[in-house]
């Protein structure tokens, strides 16, 4: 069996901080049905709002890093709203709470996220490279650049690359992008069921817009760790979470494979 990667050497965190405001932050990612029997199935919107963490700008660009966390438990599933933002063709707007269900159970359960020990993925900056339109922190226009960095998915820790675009304004800094991702390039199986007649595609596509403002004057650089699996606390507060999630009609899930 071939061993999953080892961690990379994360970048130094160095520079002024801003932490994430989860409520202007949100991260969506895309999820289309496949298999042979897929015209049974729905694509899926799956939403963060809750992503936390912060991001360190020193005075040379690309020397910034960043650790941003979301949690597998209230990730949210076909908001009326977000899904109206997609294609209809692609994206109608009924989607059956049978297949929310299904979807949110396969996807945080053992095949897939496996949220009740890894509550938490995690992105950590590796490096960047590629600055266009800024060379330095300080510049107010917006500049792109390719961010490498490590994808804490599971046990699995796997290193992508994403373009971001990059806009500082005052004390509130703003990073946009949008990706095609494949779940095993995070170590992911696909969700499959029926001996592969219903199926979750590979690709998927994602897109987020994180807001974070300058941290109280004083602050430093500061590590995050993540939720430990083995703390019974962070077993209880994830469980209470997917009960919460439970009985709102944004439940969570990552796989759409509760074709029916």
């Amino acid at each position: 069996m071939r061993a999953a990667p080892a961690p990379p050497e994360i970048a130094p965190h160095t520079g002024k901080p801003y932490d994430v405001v989860p409520g202007q932050s949100l991260l969506t990612v895309r999820v289309y049905r496949g298999g042979a029997l897929a015209s049974a199935g729905h694509n899926h919107v799956i939403a963060s709002h809750t992503l936390a963490g912060t991001i360190y700008l020193p005075d040379e660009l690309l020397k910034s890093s960043f650790e941003v966390r979301l949690a597998a438990a209230e990730l949210t599933v076909d908001e009326p709203q977000l899904r109206a933002q997609e294609p209809a063709a692609d994206f109608p707007p009924e989607v059956p709470q049978s297949a929310r269900e299904g979807t949110r159970r396969n996807m945080l359960g053992p095949a897939v996220l496996a949220a009740d020990d890894y509550p938490e993925v995690v992105l950590r900056a590796v490096r960047l490279g590629g600055a266009r339109g800024g060379g330095d922190a300080t510049a107010a226009a917006p500049a792109e650049l390719t961010a490498y960095m490590d994808a804490q998915v599971r046990d699995q820790h796997r290193t992508i690359a994403v373009a971001v675009r990059y806009e500082l304004a005052g004390d509130t800094l703003t990073v946009t992008g949008e990706t095609a991702l494949r779940q095993s390039e995070l170590g992911l199986t696909p969700f499959t069921a029926l001996m592969g007649a219903l199926a979750v595609q590979d690709e998927m596509r994602v897109r987020f817009r994180i807001v974070a403002r300058a941290a109280a004057r004083g602050a430093e650089a500061r590590y995050f760790a993540p939720i430990s699996a083995s703390s019974s606390f962070a077993r209880y507060t994830v469980r209470s979470a997917a009960k919460m999630i439970a009985g709102s009609t944004a439940t969570a899930r990552f796989s759409s494979a509760s074709y029916q």
